[in-house]
Formats: structure tokens, C-alpha cells, sequence
């Protein structure tokens, strides 16, 4: 059978398909906040009787110098941000934009892996069109270029994405760190080299 890449219609259509494709073991190697996929893996490998683990990245940690606020969600992002006019880096994506719609008084530099089609959810906005890995010097470059008071991001964890982090530390600016959704109990592995012997070992054990 070839290589499926999503599209499963939900739980039900995971457990079709991992029935007839004959599947022992699944990796839920998805983004962190990807959680109805993650959530689907888990009770659809559960019904089908699959194994399954998550390759998961470790959050981000605060170090020395760092000023971060953590947020539970993206509406608590949202409440976190003051009343007063400020400009802030939202580094979450495109997905959740229209949720900052209702804080018009601020400026939201955005920056987008894709050029947006159509116009952006916020009206003072603008957005720079970027694929990482970045890097701390050129992240504190686009801070300071447009005036950065405030920087909010989904703790994805990972290096390629932590340059921000680092740059807003230099500068000395506050960070708002949405912390990631919540996901059903599963067995969760950090590296891949874990990945491989788990896959191994339930391998001949017949899991």
C-alpha cells in the first residue's frame, strides 16, 4: 500500500486505514500543538489495537535574564496583552490570527512561512515572509527594525525556532509564551535514536 500523508477523515477513517494497511506501530511525529491530530492517533491506535508513540521536542525552559509570562491557551495570549498601544511579534502561525482581531489598538509584525493570500484578520499588521532556521542576530535585527515591545509565541519547542527567544532576552523585551494544548496520556520519546530502539524492542516482543 503507498505512503498515506493525512487526509484520514478523523478517528474512524485512522482506524480503516490502519486496519487495512496492516499497521503494527505508529510515531506521532506531528508539531506539538497539533492536538486533534495527536488526540485522534491515540484513540484510534487504541481501538485498533496499533502501538504508538509521540517524538515529542522538550518546551522551552526560562533561563537567566529571560521575562516570560506563560499563557495557557491562545485566548489567555490575548488577555495577557495590555491596553495601552504597543507593537508586538506575534510568532504563532496564520491559523489563530482572527483571535487577536478584538486588540485592534496594537501592531502586529507577523512572520508567515507562506505569502498570505488575501488580506490579514488585522488591520494594523504586517508580515514578513520567512522560512527558518533563524538565527539570534537576525532575529534581534527584526526586533529592533520594527520597534518589537513585546513577543508572542506557542512553546514549540526545538532550535529552530528558539532564536526569537534569545533575541527578545538581549533586548530585554517580554515574552508571552502560550503553553502547549493538552494530549492524552501516550508513550512520548524525545529523540529519534529512542524512537528506533522502542521500535526494536516492541518489534520483537510482538507488541
Amino acid at each position: 500500500m503507498p505512503t498515506r500523508v493525512g487526509g484520514f477523515g478523523g478517528v474512524e477513517g485512522l482506524i480503516d486505514y490502519l486496519w487495512r494497511a496492516r499497521i503494527t506501530h505508529v510515531v506521532d511525529a506531528t508539531h506539538p500543538f497539533a492536538a486533534k491530530m495527536s488526540a485522534n492517533a491515540v484513540a484510534a491506535c487504541r481501538e485498533a489495537g496499533v502501538a504508538l508513540c509521540a517524538l515529542e521536542r522538550a518546551s522551552w525552559q526560562a533561563g537567566p535574564g529571560d521575562d516570560w509570562q506563560h499563557v495557557p491557551d491562545m485566548a489567555g495570549a490575548v488577555a495577557a496583552l495590555p491596553d495601552r498601544p504597543i507593537r508586538v511579534f506575534l510568532a504563532i502561525g496564520r491559523q489563530n490570527l482572527p483571535e487577536f482581531a478584538g486588540r485592534q489598538q496594537h501592531f502586529y509584525l507577523l512572520r508567515l512561512v507562506d505569502r498570505p493570500e488575501g488580506a490579514l484578520p488585522l488591520p494594523r499588521a504586517e508580515a514578513v515572509i520567512a522560512r527558518g532556521p533563524f538565527t539570534r542576530e537576525g532575529d534581534r535585527a527584526l526586533l529592533e527594525e520594527h520597534a518589537i515591545d513585546l513577543v508572542v509565541a506557542k512553546n514549540a519547542g526545538g532550535a529552530g525556532a528558539w532564536a526569537k527567544l534569545d533575541a527578545a532576552r538581549d533586548l530585554g523585551l517580554p515574552v508571552i509564551l502560550i503553553d502547549r494544548p493538552a494530549i492524552p496520556a501516550r508513550r512520548v520519546l524525545g529523540r529519534v535514536d529512542e524512537v528506533m530502539a522502542w521500535l526494536r524492542h516492541s518489534a520483537r516482543l510482538g507488541v
